[in-house]
């Protein structure tokens, strides 16, 4: 269930997930500040894992591939309020505001607790009631405090929030021993690493010597080798987390590469 205070736009949204647990792999167009209300949510980054609760604000950035897991907790469903920061609303407010000078490198999801941030979306939960869509003057305003609020509670965000670079070219093999997990098109990636799908292809077999989706399809096999040999997990748990999209391809994919199915495996370690 989602209630939006203004659609199509959508920059406001409550989410509730009921007694659903929620899994997926994603990548954000747009910033989006996130206050959750009930229930839980797990956060994987490439290097990074965080859990988060009833009370936290999250901020979480675009262009970041992330797992993430929403779940019930105590009895109450994951339940949400998403601030859904658009670049053009983010060009339009830079535009009429400095951007403060910060140096410290920013998190690559990074959480809050401040008074402000409480009354905040203590002031937003009566909107969902509404039976019409909220004025959009008024949805402008909204949007301008938890920027201002943000801005006041962290200096440093701006050098986040005020980045409308594209991606630039990167370090593609790092980029890739970090990210290879993330089930997602070559022309993510490419882009991801600021490159034309042609050139990423060319580069990639200069570093590694194998076209993209043979070196994909072998770093998710041994992930998930390593996951079910020391996590003691199932393969039904462990193919979507490795990179598969499906289970019979990852199955055959795996005997294929290891002699014996997945499902096989603690058996044939013992």
């Amino acid at each position: 269930m989602e209630k939006k205070l203004l659609d199509p736009s959508a920059e406001i949204i409550m989410t509730c997930l009921g007694d659903r647990y929620f899994r997926n792999k994603v990548i954000l167009n747009d910033h989006c500040l996130v206050r959750i209300i009930s229930g839980g949510v797990k956060i994987r980054s490439a290097n990074t894992s965080n859990i988060f609760g009833p009370g936290d604000t999250i901020l979480f950035p675009r262009r970041q591939l992330s797992t993430v897991i929403q779940y019930p907790k105590d009895g109450q469903p994951y339940k949400c309020i998403l601030i859904i920061f658009r670049t053009a609303r983010l060009k339009d407010y830079y535009a009429q505001h400095v951007v403060h000078e910060s140096k410290p490198p920013f998190a690559v999801t990074r959480s809050y607790e401040h008074p402000l941030l409480e009354g905040f979306f203590a002031s937003l939960l009566p909107y969902f009631n509404l039976q019409n869509a909220l004025p959009e003057r008024l949805l402008d305003l909204k949007v301008e405090e938890a920027l201002t609020i943000l801005r006041s509670i962290d200096q440093s965000v701006d050098i986040f929030l005020a980045d409308f670079a594209e991606p630039g070219k990167i370090d593609l093999a790092s980029f890739m021993e970090e990210n290879y997990m993330f089930n997602m098109p070559l022309e993510k990636f490419s882009h991801l690493t600021g490159r034309s799908l042609a050139t990423f292809k060319r580069d990639f077999a200069k570093i590694y010597g194998l076209t993209p989706q043979r070196w994909l399809t072998v770093k998710r096999l041994d992930l998930a080798h390593y996951l079910l040999s020391n996590d003691h997990r199932r393969s039904v748990e462990v193919y979507r987390e490795a990179g598969f999209e499906n289970l019979s391809h990852f199955s055959y994919a795996f005997k294929k590469k290891f002699g014996y199915a997945p499902k096989q495996h603690g058996s044939v370690a013992q």
